[in-house]
């Protein structure tokens, strides 16, 4: 029996208004973010500024510290009064620390200068300057803020680069000129090592260390958590497979992960191991990377990047088993957890005396 035409006219009617509806809230759904960030770069400016006021009338004021505390907390109850719980004691604090750190400092997006010139980038809110603030080296605050901005970070997200030494990470194989530019403008990836971090961190799979984990249970924790290890591997890297199959004389071979970086236009594999490196690891990338190179990618791309997730590794065994190849191949280091504030002092002392023994050692240029 055929439906009657004004039913089937309704249910067109349904399908339309839904697309309307879909679109419609897109639009209110923007406004009402652009609206959140404009009102979030406005609060940051309010903050500068008051922060500024605090620091001068504490300068104007008695020269005794009871006096800095007297104020906060004076100034701290009166504006609860007016606009509630958003100004404690802690948040002035905050706000006049905001200030301290950048009343001197113009990054990209700043204009600090009398107010009518304050103008902070709309992509940065509160929650960002709070977690950069406990950045304590001015050159990593600066990368921060840098990639914070050009990767559209969310304050959790920064946060979490942040906690996991990202700056740290990458400028263990940067020299001077290396180290300024990462700095002044972030992350640069130009060639296959700018894109390789040592070490990965891990801890958003909440698995903790154990003799008894196994390569495909990290492989699935891995995949189960794509999203934040996109964020860990950096920017550039789409997911492409998992556990690859490749055929060669009727035998199988699975590639556990395969990538492909937008940004050097060429596939990724990365292979997971649960054990220290060993050079079977390595023969069995190099297979991986030469299958790819002459039977999957094309002729645009450039070649296999390959890269082995390991407990611990040997440069010296790399470089015996790769030899000469010029296969872009590198083993990276994982933990499960965050790195505490000793292990980074350590990290950073180990990193000073290398630079210093590499100053003391470098051999003269010859004279002619």
């Amino acid at each position: 029996m055929r439906k009657p035409k004004t039913e089937l006219l309704i249910k067109n009617d349904d399908k339309n208004i839904n697309k309307l509806y879909i679109k419609v809230s897109k639009h209110i759904d923007t406004a009402r973010q652009r609206v959140q960030n404009v009102v979030d770069t406005e609060m940051v400016k309010a903050y500068w500024l008051i922060g500024r006021d605090v620091i001068e009338e504490e300068q104007n004021g008695s020269e005794r510290a009871e006096y800095g505390a007297f104020l906060l907390k004076s100034l701290s109850e009166k504006l609860i009064i007016k606009y509630g719980k958003g100004f404690g004691i802690s948040t002035l604090k905050d706000i006049r620390k905001f200030y301290l750190i950048y009343q001197d400092y113009t990054p990209i997006s700043h204009a600090v200068r009398g107010e009518s010139e304050l103008t902070f980038s709309p992509k940065l809110g509160w929650t960002h300057y709070r977690a950069l603030m406990r950045v304590k080296r001015p050159e990593a605050r600066r990368f921060y803020e840098i990639e914070a901005e050009s990767n559209h970070w969310a304050g959790r997200a920064l946060e979490r680069q942040i906690n996991s030494l990202l700056y740290d990470r990458l400028a263990k194989s940067k020299d001077k000129a290396g180290l300024i530019r990462l700095a002044t403008k972030g992350q640069e990836i130009n060639k296959p090592e700018d894109a390789i971090k040592e070490p990965m961190i891990l801890e958003f799979l909440n698995i903790p260390e154990s003799n008894k984990l196994v390569e495909s249970k990290l492989e699935e924790a891995l995949i189960s958590n794509l999203q934040h290890f996109l964020l860990e591997l950096g920017k550039g890297f789409a997911f492409i497979a998992r556990q690859k199959r490749l055929t060669l004389d009727g035998k199988h071979y699975r590639c556990d992960l395969v990538f492909y970086h937008v940004i050097l236009k060429c596939y990724c594999i990365v292979d997971i191991k649960v054990e220290a490196l060993t050079h079977a690891d390595l023969g069995q990338m190099l297979l991986y990377v030469n299958y790819f190179d002459k039977e999957i990618k094309m002729e645009n791309d450039n070649p296999t990047i390959g890269l082995i997730l390991c407990t611990e590794k040997s440069e010296e065994m790399a470089k015996y088993v790769l030899n000469d190849s010029i296969k872009p191949i590198f083993a990276s280091t994982y933990q499960l957890y965050l790195p505490s504030d000793i292990e980074l002092e350590a990290e950073l002392k180990k990193e000073i005396e290398d630079i210093k023994y590499k100053l003391e050692h470098k051999k003269p240029k010859s004279k002619t």
